[in-house]
């Protein structure tokens, strides 16, 4: 799990860093990464618990959902802290240390996020 938090913050870093800045580009780069890290961490779940077939779509599904509620919390938190940094225009324009900060921590949310389902519902299963 750990390998999988630092491979998501990497890839949420290059992507920012490196990545395009066009509306529906930047958008849908970081969407493919939340899709990857959520795949990951329900596949490295399944794979290390050695579930079956249900197992497996059971952890998909618990991932994705936690993976999802997780972004929207994150959404809504930044909503709440921006007005509060007093930044000369938006976060995303300028190049500000704590916009680094932030998409690291957004990485480490959404893997977060996607594992306390399967904390979950792993506990049930027991």
């Amino acid at each position: 799990m750990k390998a999988i938090t630092l491979l998501a913050v990497a890839a949420m870093l290059l992507v920012e860093t490196f990545g395009t800045k066009a509306s529906v580009g930047g958008s849908m780069s970081f969407m493919l990464v939340f899709v990857l890290v959520v795949l990951a961490v329900a596949i490295y779940e399944a794979w290390s618990h050695q579930r079956g077939a249900t197992g497996w779509i059971v952890n998909l599904f618990a991932s994705l959902l936690g993976g999802l509620v997780a972004v929207a919390l994150i959404g809504m938190g930044m909503e709440a802290l921006l007005p509060h940094l007093h930044l000369e225009g938006s976060l995303a324009s300028s190049q500000h240390p704590l916009k680094y900060v932030l998409v690291a921590a957004i990485a480490i949310c959404m893997v977060l996020g996607s594992w306390m389902p399967l904390w979950a519902v792993n506990r049930f299963r027991h």
